[in-house]
């Protein structure tokens, strides 16, 4: 079992007061991690005010109907693939009101993984308006849990990179 942690409350925080600043709204999209970004980053007091919603797309016919994936992309490259989690990222934009989003999908295992997609293999994607950002992560056989709460650092740390280079919203927003 996965508990939010200091590490990803920290992480949260630091996401949090960025996007206030500069007036920016997310959007998460997570399979693998089932919601546990979404919930650390609305642990933080204020987080509404940059928090728009989060996806939970576990099945991939959540991943169609909420978030736009196309069928044809499920079966080409599978639920768990570059595709699939930039087409999760692009959804969630479309679907939101957000300015980035982060979408998550991989094989935490115990089990469900093959020879070319093994347990620990994560697929994270984020997107701004006119950006993408895609990293292929690898973390092994390290538990359901660490495999979990490494893809939401990550999804973290690759938020807050779109964050630094997004355009900033002239708006007034109460601090974090």
């Amino acid at each position: 079992m996965v508990t939010l942690n200091h590490s990803m409350l920290t992480a949260a925080r630091g996401l949090l007061a960025l996007c206030n600043t500069r007036g920016l709204k997310i959007a998460t999209a997570e399979s693998c991690t089932g919601g546990l970004l979404v919930a650390a980053l609305t642990e933080i007091p204020g987080s509404s005010e940059v928090v728009d919603r989060g996806f939970v797309t576990y099945s991939n016919q959540a991943k169609h109907e909420m978030l736009g994936v196309s069928k044809r992309t499920l079966e080409k490259y599978g639920a768990v693939s570059r595709e699939t989690s930039l087409a999760m990222a692009k959804g969630a934009l479309a679907h939101s009101l957000a300015d980035i989003t982060v979408a998550i999908t991989g094989i935490a295992g115990p089990g469900g993984g093959s020879k070319q997609k093994p347990v620990g293999l994560v697929h994270i994607a984020a997107a701004r308006s006119g950006a993408r950002l895609h990293r292929e992560c690898r973390f092994g056989d390290i538990g359901r849990a660490k495999v979990r709460e490494k893809s939401v650092l990550e999804a973290f740390t690759m938020l807050h990179k779109l964050a630094k280079k997004a355009k900033s919203k002239k708006t007034t927003r109460k601090p974090i």
